[in-house]
């Protein structure tokens, strides 16, 4: 997730989404530290904060590890269209203005405006259990 990328408004919905989910889910965001700390973050989120041009890419880009499982990727940078393509399984990008290289190559979604229910029949749909309100 790339914190510095995507409001809290888009966020927060996914991240209490995510909290429901009964997998395992590993999130891992970058950003600067005050936008870090504006979002209340599920137990286990690996926070990397970093401060100037293109660190927080750098720093996710390189926690990133390649595997079939499904993966969200929280920002609508283009910095992270190569990653998505050659990601091996599903990708689900959340962005309220995602690059046209990643609308390319993703679902993309925007809980802002669509609210959470397409993301928890993504999450359905690539197997990952849970996702639900209750």
């Amino acid at each position: 997730m790339d914190a510095d990328n995507v409001t809290a408004r888009r966020l927060q919905p996914v991240l209490s989404l995510l909290g429901t989910v009964t997998d395992d889910v590993q999130l891992t965001a970058s950003g600067r530290p005050h936008t870090l700390a504006a979002v209340s973050w599920p137990t286990g989120s690996v926070l990397l904060p970093h401060e100037g041009w293109q660190r927080a890419d750098v720093a996710l880009a390189d926690a990133y590890r390649p595997d079939d499982e499904a993966l969200i990727l929280i920002s609508g940078d283009g910095d992270f269209a190569l990653l998505v393509d050659r990601h091996p399984g599903a990708v689900l990008v959340v962005s309220g203005a995602p690059s046209g290289r990643l609308r390319d190559t993703a679902t993309i979604v925007d809980p802002a405006t669509e609210g959470v229910e397409p993301i928890r029949r993504w999450l359905a749909a690539s197997g990952i259990a849970g996702g639900t309100d209750h």
